[in-house]
Formats: structure tokens, C-alpha cells, sequence
């Protein structure tokens, strides 16, 4: 069964092993955690048999209207689970009110993103204008 936290506080580093295949120079378990840790929000899926975490996502944020997702990964054995999808779900439900939630992706990945309401601009972006309600002219 896979668990849900945003509470990366009480993960330690030994368990964000396998993350960033394929890139050349991977971030470590350490950078991973203080990423997660500085981030303005951050969910992660557990593998409760286990212990270890098998996906995650994180946002960062000026905290008022604007956000951006850099990163949004799950373990190649845990992919096609739905577990990206329930990612990526939770942390855009603390994103209601901003203006733009903002991330980069590959042409290809696009229409995985567009089936979470996001929409291309160039980059892709979920724009809600009642957030800029009362704001001055």
C-alpha cells in the first residue's frame, strides 16, 4: 500500500535512493531531503511494506499567487500505478488560490499534464484570475 505524507520532516536522507536516472550528474539523497525540506511544499508517496519513498513531488512558491513545480518523480518499478497522478493531485490542492502554478516539461509529457487541468503557455500553467480579486489597478 502507498501512503501519502507532506510531512518530509521526519524522512531521513538513506531512504531517497534511486531518483534521477538517466540524468548525468544525479542530485544525492542529501540534496534531495534539503530540496524537499526548502521547498514550499513537498508531498511524498511511501511504500508501506518498506519504508522507502517511491515518489515525489515538490513546489516552490512566493507564498501569495505564484508557484512552480520543478520536479515530479516516481521510482521506474512504481510507475503506472497512478502514483504521479495522486502526486501531483495533492500538491496542486494546496495551490488553489494562486494566480499561476507553473512548471517545464517535455512536449510528450504535456497531455499528462493537461489531464490535470493544466494548459499550455509555453511552459504549461493553471491560471486562476480571482486570486488577483482586489488587487489594485
Amino acid at each position: 500500500m502507498i501512503r501519502y505524507t507532506d510531512d518530509v520532516d521526519t524522512i531521513e536522507a538513506d531512504r531517497l535512493t534511486g531518483f534521477f536516472v538517466g540524468w548525468p550528474t544525479p542530485a544525492s539523497p542529501e540534496q534531495h531531503l534539503a530540496v524537499l525540506r526548502g521547498s514550499h511544499r513537498a508531498v511524498i508517496a511511501i511504500d508501506e511494506e518498506t519504508g522507502r519513498v517511491v515518489g515525489f513531488v515538490n513546489m516552490i512558491s512566493d507564498g501569495v499567487l505564484t508557484a512552480y513545480i520543478p520536479w515530479l518523480e516516481v521510482l521506474p518499478e512504481y510507475q503506472g500505478q497512478g502514483i504521479g497522478t495522486e502526486l501531483m493531485r495533492r500538491v496542486l490542492a494546496g495551490a488553489e488560490g494562486f494566480y499561476s502554478v507553473d512548471l517545464l516539461c517535455e512536449e510528450g509529457l504535456q497531455p499528462y499534464y493537461a489531464r490535470l487541468g493544466m494548459r499550455a503557455v509555453p511552459g504549461m500553467s493553471l491560471i486562476d484570475r480571482s486570486a488577483l480579486k482586489g488587487a489594485a489597478d
